[in-house]
């Protein structure tokens, strides 16, 4: 187990874990946010392939559509 900090909030999580793992783990769906991880902005098309380490950083952002 390790920690994820995620918009400042810790969260205890198994650690190695892909990004879109952690994702649905916190029921985002990977397609709606947009994810800065440790001031670097992250591509959706690497969320799969990227493991996140222990006491990594990341800001979430969800899209809202609107008019």
């Amino acid at each position: 187990m390790g920690y994820i900090f995620a918009n400042g909030q810790k969260i205890e999580t198994v650690i190695p874990i892909t990004l879109s793992e952690f994702l649905s783990n916190q029921d985002l769906l990977p397609k709606s946010v947009v994810v800065e991880r440790n001031k670097m902005a992250v591509s959706p098309s690497t969320f799969s392939e990227i493991v996140l380490e222990d006491g990594d950083r990341l800001e979430i952002v969800k899209i809202v559509a609107g008019g």
